[in-house]
């Protein structure tokens, strides 16, 4: 599973292994968790931060490793 987000430049980039995302400040995170685990917390990994105001599109992406890709629109 992952994110793929879209900025205002129309740049599209993958978060792969993002379990899920939040709002940090100026910015917007995204975090691996442990399975199992459904909160972001001192265990999480923060893979990746854009400034939310860049940000048009989020859209949760699952398979890869050969499955294939299906997105969800989440925001934007």
């Amino acid at each position: 599973m992952g994110y793929e987000v879209t900025t205002r430049d129309g740049a599209a980039e993958l978060i792969e292994d993002a379990d899920t995302y939040c709002q940090e400040g100026p910015l917007t995170t995204f975090f691996a968790t442990d399975p199992g685990r459904q909160v972001i917390d001192s265990w999480s990994v923060r893979l990746a931060s854009y400034r939310t105001a860049e940000i048009v599109r989020v859209r949760r992406v699952e398979g890869g490793a050969g499955g294939g890709w299906s997105t969800t629109r989440l925001a934007g």
